[in-house]
């Protein structure tokens, strides 16, 4: 030791003050590290508990849906709505609301098939219901306003579009009278559930009037009667047929319900040679088959009615 240099032992002492600023350096940067982690923490955490305040705040902004329901003979309260029928009927509506835009669009080939579509959804929504027991007060409200937008208010504005507009005064009070029967019809339809023999309707259904006015728009674009090129003489006809099928729907004639068939059990095998022919004569010219077909259904009625006076 006594032979060491001391330009030696300064270097020495040099070299250790270096590696403790060296440590402390370290450890400076590890405690700036862990402050920012838990500074990201507790962000994470309070932007956490703001998002379930908010969450709470729209849940309590939203009232929850509670209707009293009959199980095992013992009226009970239920909170929520079933899903899976109501998607159908939420289709139901988005079909109607579509058509409306396509019609204001001038787009009179999508429009009475968006419609059509609707017809499809509106039949699915209660047969699902009733296979999977998930009727519901709150799903048979909606069904029938979704009816209303899809099979009252979405023909008319459609019709009125693409013909009836023409026709001035004439044109929208027809279109008005469909809407208002329309509205009646489903109004009387939900006060008798229950009531009268199941197999038949009185009155029209709104459906089944919806199919014919959209039939008509879609079978004369394909003629091509648009616009400019629509004759007069058809929109008085036109017309005269928005009013007749109105007025078919609040009128007391009876119309089957087809709700007697037994989808469940064996059929004859002609029975599906049937539905196979009647897929086959359909794509033949659809338009034209669905507006014959609706036609024929609408003229059931007053037909069965007559029948029954008769006897």
């Amino acid at each position: 030791m006594a032979d060491q240099d001391p330009r030696d032992v300064v270097s020495d002492i040099d070299t250790g003050v270096e590696s403790l600023n060296v440590v402390d350096g370290v450890k400076s940067a590890n405690s700036a590290d862990d402050g920012e982690g838990s500074g990201a923490v507790g962000a994470a955490s309070s932007l956490t508990d703001s998002l379930g305040e908010a969450a709470s705040s729209i849940e309590s902004l939203i009232e929850d849906h509670e209707e009293e329901v009959s199980e095992n003979g013992q009226t009970v309260k239920r909170r929520g709505v079933y899903l899976l029928p109501n998607l159908f009927t939420t289709g139901a509506l988005f079909c109607g609301f579509y058509a409306v835009v396509a019609g204001m669009r001038g787009d009179y080939e999508t429009a009475p098939i968006a419609i059509l579509f609707a017809l499809v959804f509106d039949g699915l929504d209660g047969r699902v219901a009733r296979l999977t027991n998930t009727a519901s007060k709150f799903g048979a409200e909606y069904d029938s306003l979704a009816d209303m937008v899809s099979f009252g208010v979405a023909p008319a504005l459609v019709m009125f579009s693409w013909a009836l507009g023409d026709l001035g005064k004439a044109g929208w009070s027809a279109a008005f009278v469909y809407v208002a029967c329309a509205a009646l019809r489903l109004a009387r339809f939900n006060t008798q559930v229950g009531v009268g023999d199941p197999n038949f309707f009185m009155g029209l259904a709104s459906p089944a009037a919806a199919c014919i006015m959209a039939c008509t728009v879609w079978v004369c674009q394909d003629q091509g009667w648009v616009g400019a090129a629509l004759p007069v003489e058809i929109a008085v006809v036109v017309a005269a047929l928005t009013a007749i099928v109105a007025m078919l729907m609040v009128v007391n004639v009876p119309y089957h319900s087809f709700k007697g068939f037994d989808l469940h059990g064996r059929v004859p095998f002609v029975a599906i040679l049937a539905v196979v022919l009647v897929f086959g004569l359909v794509t033949v010219d659809p338009p034209k088959i669905l507006l014959l077909a609706s036609l024929a259904y609408a003229l059931s009625g007053p037909v069965e009615q007559l029948r029954r006076w008769r006897n």
